[in-house]
């Protein structure tokens, strides 16, 4: 399995020399500059290539993108879309022609990744990544004030978000919609609830079926260009795994993924497992999952996350939580196995180790939130040894 580390190339506080050290040499990275729908040029793409390997002692390489993003029009299935589909090709032309071939992304609409609190306590005084299910209430209902979103919550957190949204102070509010606003995607544009309403507009009427009719029409016009390309997609899961904001979401479990891959039957269209994303779903074993669909994983998010019982979920280390990591880990490799007894070049998987916690010297650092420095090293590290651990086993075995 290959060591990768998502890089926010210039945004990023962490530098390439301190990625280094934590034995990582694979860059997972995007032109994050370039506004959606826009091409990406090859000069922008070479430039940041150059830019990760100025060094050659370093030994670093740029080896998945995450994410190429799809325009939010694509999602909501609105207007003369040929030109954007049409630009989407060309990006992946122009990395395909840099040799960059393993594109993540997602079709979540509006909002990639979900979170309440950006810095809940840990154990010895870190911080880690939390999805309150009493505070996306108390946002949905008595700040957003979106209609119907009280049928998406028991009694029981409805009257626990009334009582936090009548005792909370304006500071505690902003703070709420800050954490929730962090998983806008593209250039961290942000918005005032009356913008985040002005936003959710752009998608009324737009229900599971529609949302799908959409992707479906996205895989068609991309994939075969994929497939000419030799670029492997992955779809990363929904976070968190359900419906957000009224909003649909269409890759929660193993049904969807299976709906996906099965709109264009190609390896080339495939997954990114995110044991988090798909770990937040209590119905999801993420393992079953994972050797399910093991020949179209290309690419892997290895983190955990522990689920509490009213549908909240907090970010874990990385070997705690609620999925097996081992057990996951082990269907990674036996895939890796597979791919090299069939003479394929590209059998290596590469993963990074997903949200860390915020730790030691991470603290105050101001990192983007879940990608601490010293927090993934540790999850990194864990990984590593889980790794090595089953591969010892494994080679043991055969060669008994």
């Amino acid at each position: 399995m290959r060591e990768s580390w998502r890089w926010y190339g210039g945004l990023d506080r962490i530098a390439l020399t301190e990625i280094v050290q934590t034995g990582a040499r694979g860059i997972v990275t995007a032109l994050h500059e370039i506004p959606y729908g826009a091409v990406w040029p090859t000069d922008a793409i070479r430039a940041r290539q150059a830019q990760i390997a100025a060094d050659p002692a370093l030994g670093l390489e740029w080896n998945v993108v995450e994410s190429l993003p799809v325009h939010e029009a694509i999602k909501r299935g609105e207007g003369d879309l040929a030109p954007l589909f049409a630009n989407y090709r060309q990006s992946m032309a122009n990395l395909a022609a840099c040799g960059v071939r393993v594109i993540c992304y997602n079709f979540m609409p509006l909002l990639d990744w979900t979170r309440t609190d950006l810095d809940a306590p840990v154990r010895g005084g870190g911080t880690a990544l939390r999805f309150s299910q009493l505070h996306m209430a108390a946002f949905e209902v008595h700040m957003l004030r979106r209609p119907g979103a009280e049928a998406d919550y028991s009694d029981a957190v409805l009257s626990a978000a009334a009582h936090w949204h009548k005792t909370a102070t304006e500071a505690d509010r902003d703070r709420l919609l800050a954490s929730i606003m962090a998983g806008l995607p593209g250039a961290f544009d942000r918005y005032d609830i009356e913008g985040l309403r002005a936003a959710l507009g752009g998608y009324r009427g737009l229900d599971r079926a529609a949302l799908r009719a959409n992707y479906a029409r996205f895989l068609a016009e991309v994939i075969p260009a994929a497939a000419d390309l030799g670029v492997r997609m992955c779809v990363h899961p929904d976070d968190p795994p359900r419906d957000l904001l009224g909003l649909p979401r269409i890759v929660s479990d193993a049904d969807d993924i299976a709906w996906v891959l099965g709109q264009q039957h190609t390896v080339e269209n495939g997954l990114t497992l995110c044991s988090g994303s798909l770990g937040a779903n209590p119905a999801n074993d993420v393992p079953a999952i994972a050797r399910r669909f093991a020949p179209r994983i290309h690419f892997a998010h290895l983190r955990n996350v522990a689920k509490e019982d009213d549908g909240s979920f907090q970010e874990a280390a990385h070997l705690e939580g609620d999925t097996d990591m081992a057990a996951l880990i082990e269907v990674l490799l036996d895939e890796e196995t597979r791919r090299q007894e069939a003479g394929r070049a590209d059998w290596e998987i590469p993963f990074r180790p997903d949200h860390g916690h915020e730790l030691l010297s991470d603290l105050g650092r101001g990192t983007h939130p879940g990608y601490p420095l010293i927090g993934r090293m540790r999850g990194l590290a864990e990984l590593r040894g889980v790794i090595a651990g089953l591969s010892y086993s494994k080679a043991r075995n055969r060669d008994a």
